[in-house]
């Protein structure tokens, strides 16, 4: 689903003049200059002004001013914030114009964003996303305070797919105003890093990226940790860790972690799946079941641990399959496992009837257990949702 940004209340913005006796000049002549919006050469006028008179906060105020009309924030910040070291006489016009600029960049940097949502291609989205992008840093410069500009900074970079670009701002938000929503962030661009370094080394085996991967891997894992703190019940934040700490081949630690997690929290049910998970991802599969069916005392309509339960079910069935042929032995006791697997399957796809992987799965079951008419209905909706 594409995201829309919203827009803030357009503000207006008058500058302002003191009196014209008793001036230089160049100020004097900047003044006219302004009111005729003859920009460069108000311009021209200030710089000489505030080179004779370093002192001179009403030059470096209108010097903010035109630089801000011009575009050039970052010269408009500066200008303003040499005014006020020199005197606060014109801080509530400054601020006022920092705050319209603020606004006006603010609100074309979401009409562009929204554009790029609409994009048709992603030649023009790109296009607007770039310029989405520019409006939030110009922004962020007239407010650096305001914990929206590096939001939607960083959702603008993120739907560009320019992760590495959206670290920054994830950073700033971060210490500006604490979410679930930053660490997550945070951690699946580092998690993704990882992966991709991973899979360079699978094909490379250069062992320099593999080091790649597991740097990237602990810096998502300690972002993570930090969120779990912060808010140990947001079930996003906790899959991803338990995911994190299997590719970075951490299970062990993982284990322990939700371990803790479980003995302190047991009616927890996100600790108990993401615990389960790491069981399940270890082959411990009587553990595993047991804490997917914990997850489902306390929540029944548990999606995942529903589905998670029925997999348990059919790794352990199959793992014991494998060890009989492996033995020589010709032992049906695997299919007790299936038995308990396919009602769970069937549960879960009352509550999602249109993933073909799992009406495929269901028909896999019910083949070992013999049940052909069953199996043949599922595998017929298995094609036909992927059709």
């Amino acid at each position: 689903m594409k995201k829309y940004l919203s827009y803030l209340l357009i503000m207006t913005m008058a500058v302002g003049f003191l009196a014209f006796q008793c001036q230089s000049t160049e100020m004097t002549s900047a003044k006219l200059y302004i009111q005729q919006k003859n920009l460069p050469k108000a311009k021209a006028s200030l710089l000489k002004e505030v080179k004779k008179n370093p002192k001179s906060d009403e030059g470096y105020y209108l010097l903010g001013y035109v630089y801000g009309e011009e575009g050039n924030f970052q010269k408009m910040v500066e200008s303003f914030n040499k005014s006020l070291e020199i005197s606060k006489k014109f801080e509530k016009k400054i601020k006022d114009a920092r705050k319209y600029h603020w606004a006006q960049n603010f609100n074309k940097g979401v009409q562009f964003f929204n554009k790029a949502a609409k994009a048709a291609d992603k030649k023009q989205a790109d296009v607007n996303f770039t310029k989405a992008i520019n409006f939030f840093k110009n922004a962020a410069l007239c407010e650096p305070d305001s914990a929206a500009n590096y939001q939607n900074l960083a959702f603008a970079y993120l739907s560009a797919e320019k992760p590495d670009s959206a670290i920054d701002p994830l950073l700033k938000l971060k210490s500006l105003k604490n979410s679930p929503d930053v660490y997550i962030r945070l951690g699946q661009i580092y998690f993704n890093k990882g992966v991709e370094e991973l899979n360079k080394f699978y094909t490379s085996k250069d062992k320099a990226d593999s080091i790649a991967a597991m740097k990237n891997f602990d810096t998502c894992i300690s972002y993570l940790e930090e969120g779990r703190k912060k808010y140990p019940s947001n079930s996003d934040i906790l899959l991803l860790l338990s995911n994190a700490y299997i590719k970075a081949n951490k299970i062990s630690v993982a284990m322990d972690a939700f371990k803790a997690g479980v003995e302190q929290e047991p009616n927890n049910k996100y600790y108990r799946y993401n615990y389960g998970v790491l069981l399940l991802g270890a082959n411990k599969y009587a553990e595993a079941a047991e804490q997917f069916k914990k997850a489902l005392e306390i929540d029944p309509k548990y999606e995942n641990a529903i589905y998670n339960l029925a997999v348990t079910y059919v790794k352990w069935g199959a793992s014991m399959n494998e060890e009989a042929l492996a033995k020589g032995e010709d032992s049906d006791a695997y299919k007790e496992k299936y038995k308990l697997a396919y009602p769970y399957l069937e549960e879960y796809l009352k509550l999602k009837p249109n993933e073909a992987a799992v009406w495929e799965l269901l028909g896999k079951v019910y083949a070992n257990l013999g049940m052909n008419d069953k199996s043949k209905e599922a595998f017929n909706k298995a094609d036909a949702l992927r059709k």
